[in-house]
């Protein structure tokens, strides 16, 4: 379940305020949301790599592992996309790439060998794809595919492939948003939610959100006492969001 920005954004604010500390713009806002939530996200990979190195016996490996992989599976993406020009470009952002496996598009002359659908694609390098099409033993077939990823793109070889590949992918997430209008009269923010991006991360960040968010807005408007002030306010903040 993502987390609910505008509920973050003013809880922010409200803590600002009861400490009279000023306030972050929508735009400042959306600049340290952004960098808090990748900071967490990476430190979803950190805290895994600690993990794998740890005897892994005790109740408490065990607890933690099962409450990163439900937080790292929130950015797990499976898509099934048409090949064009024999590549085809992920939607979202890659952190890392899983599986790409090939559907071929058969015509009805075709016969349909019982190992041609849903063939996994092999990864090369690009440096090694001439070399890999000059050899008859490795130059790839519709049967045995291959593909380079670089600059975003998935190129397929043979380029003669036709029809679809699954994409199966870790993305990063996608940066949060507060969209707002302006009062005619007034010239507030008023909250607009079908312009607006939650966060991605788990819910169980929250707390850890607001704390990092805060952290920034001390460090925006140079001002210690608001940079103290997420950790102080943590406790507050956790009981106020299961509410």
């Amino acid at each position: 379940m993502a987390i609910d920005i505008n509920k973050v954004y003013k809880t922010v604010l409200v803590i600002l305020e009861q400490e009279k500390r000023g306030v972050l713009t929508p735009t400042e806002f959306g600049r340290v949301a952004t960098q808090s939530q990748q900071e967490i996200f990476t430190a979803y990979f950190d805290e895994l790599n600690q993990l794998l190195r740890m005897p892994q016996t005790s109740l408490a490996y065990a607890d933690r592992m099962a409450l990163l992989d439900e937080k790292i599976s929130l950015f797990k993406k499976t898509e099934q996309l048409s090949i064009a020009s024999s590549e085809v470009t992920p939607t979202a952002s890659v952190q890392e790439l899983g599986s790409v496996i090939y559907f071929q598009q058969l015509t009805p002359a075709q016969p349909v060998p019982a190992n041609i659908i849903g063939r996994e694609v092999q990864r090369i390098q690009q440096q090694d794809i001439y070399t890999t099409n000059q050899s008859p033993l490795t130059a790839p077939t519709a049967f045995y595919p291959v593909y380079t990823y670089e600059n975003k793109v998935i190129s397929l070889y043979p380029s003669s492939l036709t029809g679809t590949v699954q994409l199966n992918y870790l993305k990063f997430p996608e940066d949060p948003k507060w969209g707002f209008t302006i009062d005619p009269e007034l010239g507030n923010y008023i909250y607009n939610t079908f312009d607006s991006t939650d966060f991605e991360l788990h819910e169980s960040d929250q707390p850890l959100l607001i704390d990092k968010i805060l952290s920034y807005a001390g460090v925006m408007s140079k001002d210690q006492f608001a940079m103290s002030l997420s950790s102080q306010k943590e406790q507050q903040i956790n009981a106020d969001s299961q509410k």
